[in-house]
């Protein structure tokens, strides 16, 4: 098939990569312009520019896909279809119109399940036993569209918000190559979804990430993970800050909520909450590199009995 790709992060790069290996003809990609990144704040490129120029397609990188003469030139390509892959804008109704079998998104969540931008952290702090990936048809609203094609897979107690990212990724691509020439073909009805049943998320924030010990273990558990890649789960330790990168939920009696402990057991050290101990599996204190918690408990033990805060 004749398509314009539109996509940003790495969530996008799997699905492009898929259609390459399908020999579909990807006539233009479209991403969000290249931005400030990293301590020296240097312009970085989209994951989806470098995966484009790799294989030698254009690359398309307007502030907004609203002007007329943007419109103009991205019909000029004739697709057939445009998919859209965490692109990061919301397409007007003249681009929604302009291919023949319509803008196909990629969405990683069981819509109408977690609508927004942050479905894959939100299915992680809801301690979700399943999350998925959903192939929809855009229209006017916010991942409101009829669903084409839908698929389900288990959350896995050490995924992450960045693991079960990659995971839906590749489910996605995988799914939409499937699902591109049944969709031609006339062979899939649309399932439009219903609206009782939806949920929204919005962005994560910085402060999304910091910890309140006084709730129960299993429920820090879950935001350290939904916080993993970004923003990362904190608190501070003696003035400190401590990044929890991984973290496990134990069963234990407790006295102090953000207490440190040291465990008999592995992971060797341990945060008292109002409910359980998260036990520590890697962490990394400020000015530190990333240690495990029996590599962080034999040289910093005057850390036992300190307390934590959020």
């Amino acid at each position: 098939m004749r398509i314009v790709f539109m996509g940003t992060p790495e969530f996008a790069v799997a699905p492009l990569q898929c259609l390459l290996r399908d020999r579909h003809e990807i006539v233009a990609v479209y991403t969000q312009p290249d931005r400030e990144a990293g301590r020296g704040r240097a312009l970085a490129s989209p994951p989806v520019k470098t995966a484009a120029e790799r294989a030698g397609i254009p690359v398309f990188q307007p502030d907004r896909l609203r002007s007329t003469e943007e419109i103009d030139r991205l019909a000029a390509f004739k697709p057939e279809v445009i998919v859209v892959a965490a692109y990061g804008q919301i397409l007007r109704e003249a681009v929604l119109n302009l291919p023949p079998q319509g803008c196909l998104n990629i969405h990683p969540s069981l819509l109408p399940l977690y609508r927004g931008v942050s479905p894959v952290p939100a299915a992680i702090l809801h301690g979700d036993e399943f999350s998925g990936v959903s192939i929809m048809k855009l229209d006017k609203g916010v991942d409101t569209g009829p669903v084409l094609g839908q698929l389900k897979v288990k959350v896995a107690d050490w995924d992450n918000t960045g693991t079960m990212t990659e995971k839906l990724a590749v489910l996605g691509g995988q799914m939409l190559v499937d699902l591109l020439p049944r969709w031609t073909a006339g062979k899939i009805i649309p399932r439009f979804q219903d609206g009782t049943r939806a949920s929204y998320t919005v962005k994560l924030e910085k402060k999304d990430g910091e910890i309140d010990w006084r709730k129960p273990a299993i429920e820090i558990w879950r935001q350290v993970r939904a916080c993993q890649p970004w923003p990362g789960a904190v608190t501070r330790l003696l003035g400190k800050q401590l990044k929890i990168i991984e973290a496990v939920p134990l069963a234990g009696a407790t006295t102090v909520p953000g207490k440190v402990v040291a465990l008999q057991t592995k992971p060797g050290l341990g945060i008292e909450t109002s409910s359980g101990i998260l036990g520590l599996v890697q962490i990394q204190l400020e000015g530190k590199r990333v240690m495990n918690g029996e590599e962080f408990l034999r040289g910093q033990r005057q850390m036992i009995g300190s307390e934590v805060t959020g």
